[in-house]
């Protein structure tokens, strides 16, 4: 090798160390790159914490209601008061706040059983995963066994991948339960 194709060749390589010395060198901005790179986590982390928090204030809220309002079952006013579905569903929407359109979305299945044995819930999913509307409402007499069911599709506001989402269009289901033997009521 001749003297100056080392002497073209080192200055070429003193040129890129140059260049990137440099670039080590000056701090300005790493700051910023550094919360480019941490930001997208972070924001993430609280948009899902936010919405995980939603879901269990909302599904608390709706089985305190539902809680509530089976009562009026379980000790015979809905019965001889002769409440409809529509007057039962808007006693357990007084209870919830306004967190969600209860009247809109709420679904009901209320059931009545000779025994606790005997209770047998069907799936509130049909076969594609989306929630059935075939729900009946059956308060039963004094002394009948009765689940009281209710059920609100809840929108995320992020679909993370293996996050909240219970159902097929990512949203979650939310469930709330009330089983008991009414008390005897009437004649």
């Amino acid at each position: 090798m001749t003297k100056p194709e080392a002497s073209t060749r080192n200055g070429a390589q003193g040129a890129k160390r140059g260049i990137l010395h440099r670039f080590r060198a000056d701090p300005s901005g790493v700051t910023a790159i550094e919360f480019g790179i941490v930001a997208a986590p972070f924001f993430a982390l609280m948009v899902a914490l936010i919405e995980v928090s939603l879901v269990f204030f909302a599904n608390f809220t709706l089985e305190n209601a539902v809680d509530k309002a089976s009562r009026m079952i379980r000790t015979g006013q809905a019965q001889t008061q002769g409440f409809s579905e529509a007057q039962f569903k808007q006693s357990i929407c007084d209870g919830v706040t306004g967190v969600y359109d209860c009247m809109a979305g709420l679904k009901l299945d209320v059931m009545r059983f000779d025994n606790f044995t005997g209770v047998n819930l069907p799936d509130p999913l049909d076969g594609n995963g989306e929630l059935r509307t075939d729900f009946g409402f059956d308060p039963g007499a004094s002394g009948d066994v009765v689940v009281v069911r209710a059920f609100y599709e809840w929108e995320l506001i992020a679909n993370f991948p293996g996050g909240l989402g219970n159902m097929p269009g990512g949203g979650r289901l939310l469930v709330a339960t009330a089983a008991f033997r009414n008390e005897p009521f009437g004649d």
